[in-house]
C-alpha cells in the first residue's frame, strides 16, 4: 500500500458515516469539523453559509494559487452529505478524500493554475448547497475556466456487464466497469482528453461522454454538484465510477469501505493530481 493510499484509506475510516444533516447530525458536524481540520493545513479555510428552511448550512472552501496566477480558476468539488442510513463510502466519502488528498499535493506542488477546493453540503436534498454557491459566484461575476464534480470514485468490478448505462450507450462503451468515467459538455472534450491522459499515467482507464443541451436528454448525467454549473453555463465535468449504474450497495447501509476497491480509487485520485497539475 503507498503512501497515498494509505492517507485515502485514513481519510474514508473517517469520513464513512451516516452524514445526514437532518438524522445523522452529530456524524455530519464531525464531517465537517474533519474537513476544515484537514483544508486548514495548506491554507486559510472559508465558508460560504446558505439557509434552507430556517437552517443554516455550509459549504467550505480553500483557495490553492497556481503557478500561473493569471490563469482561470479552476473549483474542484465534492459533497460531504449522505442519505439517511448510509454510511457513504462511495457516496460521497471518496470523493471528499480524494478533494483533502488533491488539496495535499496541489499545496506541496502547485499546478499551472489556481484551484479552489469546495465541500459541498445538501448534494443529497437536490444539489442545494452547489446551487446555492455557484449562484453567489454569478452574483459576483465570479469567471471559472472548469468546475470539476467529484461523484463517487472507489467502486471498480471486472466481471462482464457489470456496467449498465442510459438507454442508447451501451453499445458505446465498455461492459466492464473497471474505468473512471467523465461527463461534461462537447466543448469541455480538449480538457477531458488532458484528464484522461493524467488517469493514464496513474494506471486508470477512463471513459469520457459529451453531452448537449446541459444533459437534459440523458437525465443521469445531471445527477450530481456540476449540473447546477452547467445550468449557469459554467463548463463543467463530473468524474465519477458511474453510481448505481455500476455499485450495488449505493444509497445502501452497505455502503462501506470493504466493498471499494482501494488500488482503483488511489489511482483515480492520482489521476486527477496529474491532470490538475496539467490545466
Amino acid at each position: 500500500m503507498n503512501d497515498l493510499q494509505t492517507r485515502l484509506t485514513r481519510h474514508l475510516e473517517q469520513l464513512s458515516r451516516d452524514r445526514d444533516p437532518y438524522f445523522a447530525s452529530a456524524h455530519h458536524f464531525f464531517v465537517q469539523q474533519y474537513i476544515q481540520q484537514q483544508f486548514a493545513q495548506w491554507g486559510t479555510v472559508e465558508s460560504h453559509a446558505f439557509t434552507v428552511q430556517g437552517r443554516t448550512h455550509h459549504n467550505w472552501i480553500l483557495d490553492l494559487p497556481g503557478r500561473q496566477p493569471d490563469r482561470p480558476l479552476i473549483l474542484v468539488g465534492a459533497h460531504y452529505d449522505s442519505v439517511p442510513g448510509s454510511p457513504g463510502a462511495d457516496d460521497n466519502a471518496t470523493g471528499v478524500a480524494a478533494l483533502l488528498e488533491i488539496g495535499r499535493a496541489l499545496a506541496q506542488q502547485p499546478g499551472r493554475s489556481p484551484v479552489r477546493l469546495v465541500a459541498f453540503d445538501l448534494e443529497e436534498s437536490g444539489l442545494v448547497g452547489s446551487r446555492c454557491y455557484v449562484q453567489h459566484l454569478h452574483q459576483r461575476q465570479t469567471p471559472l475556466g472548469l468546475m470539476l464534480s467529484l461523484e463517487m470514485l472507489g467502486y471498480c468490478c471486472h466481471q462482464p456487464h457489470s456496467q449498465r448505462y442510459p438507454p442508447g450507450l451501451a453499445y458505446l462503451y465498455p461492459h466492464q466497469g473497471n474505468y473512471i468515467a467523465q461527463i461534461g459538455p462537447w466543448s469541455a472534450i480538449p480538457t477531458m482528453v488532458q484528464l484522461w491522459w493524467g488517469f493514464r499515467q496513474a494506471g486508470v482507464r477512463s471513459q469520457w461522454l459529451p453531452m448537449i443541451r446541459r444533459g437534459h436528454i440523458v437525465p443521469d448525467s445531471r445527477r450530481s454538484d456540476h449540473a447546477p454549473f452547467w445550468d449557469l453555463d459554467y463548463p463543467a465535468i463530473m468524474v465519477t465510477d458511474t453510481a448505481d449504474l455500476r455499485n450495488p450497495h449505493y444509497h445502501q447501509p452497505t455502503d462501506t469501505i470493504d466493498t471499494l476497491d482501494l488500488a482503483f480509487f488511489t489511482g483515480v485520485c492520482q489521476g486527477l493530481i496529474n491532470g490538475l497539475r496539467s490545466l
